[in-house]
């Protein structure tokens, strides 16, 4: 008998030794990696997010949240490629240049990875041409950047303006504690989220 809804429960309580556990036993006894994903570990992360958004779960149960989400997807992924299911969408992600913080960001990361987008993390610090280099590579249809400093949100400007120089068909979402929803709409950026469980409804409603 496969529990995937234990699964999600699992993944919600932040136990990562059950998630793990009730994810090769779904695999084992013949659940598509498809189900897994959306009735287990997708269905988990979406009641994390809502609590998260409702602030009945902090920052740490979050954490900690998708830390077992993470262990589970890294059992079913290679039962994903196998069985060539395709993510939602690919999205890169960095901090910007100057700014080194990256709690937010790993959040973000995390959250999308839970939703089945593909995310290619460019950790902190990350150059406006950096993140043109890596969109183009990767052919991403969402590109996130983050900011926690006020003096930082120029390298997010730059950034935006590269993207669009460069003439790439992605949408940019930016986010962080300094950064509005005026800020977004003054630079050209395609959407604003102020939390990583908002980013995922965002990120959903740009590539749908």
């Amino acid at each position: 008998m496969t529990d995937l809804k234990g699964l999600a429960e699992a993944i919600i309580r932040g136990d990562m030794n059950k998630a793990c556990e009730l994810t090769t036993a779904a695999i084992d006894g013949g659940v598509g990696a498809k189900q897994v994903l959306d009735d287990g570990l997708v269905a988990g992360m979406n009641v994390v997010g809502e609590a998260f958004k409702k602030n009945e779960m902090y920052i740490p149960e979050v954490l900690i949240a998708a830390r077992a989400m993470k262990g589970a997807m890294a059992i079913l992924e290679p039962e994903l490629i196998k069985a060539g299911v395709e993510p939602v969408a690919k999205l890169v992600i960095g901090t910007v240049a100057g700014d080194l913080h990256d709690i937010g960001k790993n959040l973000v990361a995390m959250m999308m990875k839970g939703a089945g987008f593909e995310v290619i993390d460019l950790g902190v610090d990350v150059s406006a041409e950096k993140f043109v280099e890596e969109v183009k590579s990767s052919g991403a249809q969402l590109l996130g950047m983050s900011a926690l400093l006020t003096t930082t949100m120029p390298s997010m400007e730059k950034a935006v303006k590269a993207v669009k120089e460069a003439g790439i068909d992605v949408k940019i979402m930016i986010g962080g504690a300094p950064v509005t929803q005026n800020y977004a709409d003054k630079i050209g950026a395609d959407g604003y989220s102020s939390n990583a469980a908002s980013a995922v409804d965002l990120a959903r409603e740009l590539v749908a």
